[in-house]
């Protein structure tokens, strides 16, 4: 199998334990659909929409809605969700790099912490901008590298075997810098803004666990350093000491980037 094919495979197998962070991607799932300025009557894609949470916090606001992810599992819980909350939204399984959509569909893109997992950022970026009408808004929220989640994707990219060519860290796309040159010309009216997602914890041990049992990068990397006990106290320990510089008052605090602009 294609090295990139082989990495999705994974990731549509890996991120199936995700949902348990619902409860905290959705406290800031508004920020972004404020950002990006949502209002009702836009149509609006949510790329890697995970469980959905900011699909139906754009769907309150009275966007039509369509939520694309690649894990099953995931768009099960969505349609759930949004059952639950009694709107109707349309999920559809899609690879970020091929998405299933007509040229120019969309009003507005949005992607909380979702296509920077997309293999190679100028295919994703390609995709998204393809699917969204002329005049309208691309707008998504990652981590910077310098900070806690975008150091964590560092720490394990130290651990793990290097990823296939061409393949970008997640963290990259949380650098303004390097988001502005994937942008280029494509668009006009680029704007950054940064807010804190507040992660309630018991302590940094308690975040390590629960990062190894539901985010999909450290439980692969967890069960490639299963037998090497040495290397794998050695992730832990360097992790725990990562968490422990944002852990204040039984919460880790997250800070993360917001990207806004218009396609040319």
């Amino acid at each position: 199998m294609d090295p990139i094919e082989k990495m999705k495979a994974a990731a549509r197998e890996g991120w199936a334990s995700f949902a348990p962070f619902e409860m905290i991607t959705g406290t800031t799932a508004p920020e972004l659909a404020r950002f990006a300025g949502v209002a009702a009557g836009a149509r609006v894609l949510d790329v890697g929409c995970g469980t959905g949470v900011v699909a139906l916090t754009c769907a309150r606001r009275g966007a039509r809605v369509t939520g694309a992810d690649l894990t099953p599992a995931l768009l099960e819980r969505a349609r759930h969700n949004a059952e639950l909350a009694g709107y109707a939204i349309e999920f559809d399984e899609a690879d970020v790099e091929a998405l299933p959509y007509a040229d120019a569909s969309f009003d507005i893109v949005l992607s909380q912490f979702g296509h920077m997992f997309g293999p190679r950022p100028e295919v994703t970026l390609g995709e998204m901008l393809r699917v969204l009408k002329p005049g309208g808004t691309i707008a998504f929220s990652t981590w910077p590298p310098e900070l806690y989640t975008g150091r964590m994707f560092l720490l394990i990219g130290k651990y793990a075997p290097p990823p296939p060519a061409g393949v970008a860290s997640p963290a990259s796309w949380g650098d303004p810098n390097v988001v502005r040159e994937r942008l280029g010309e494509a668009v006009r009216e680029v704007a950054f803004d940064r807010a804190c997602m507040r992660f309630p914890i018991l302590s940094p041990a308690h975040m390590r666990a629960f990062t190894e049992q539901n985010a999909a990068p450290v439980t692969k990397l967890v069960e490639l350093l299963s037998e090497e006990p040495q290397r794998l106290a050695a992730f832990r320990a360097e992790f725990e000491a990562l968490v422990a510089e944002y852990f204040r008052d039984n919460i880790v605090y997250q800070d993360f980037l917001m990207t806004r602009a218009i396609r040319a």
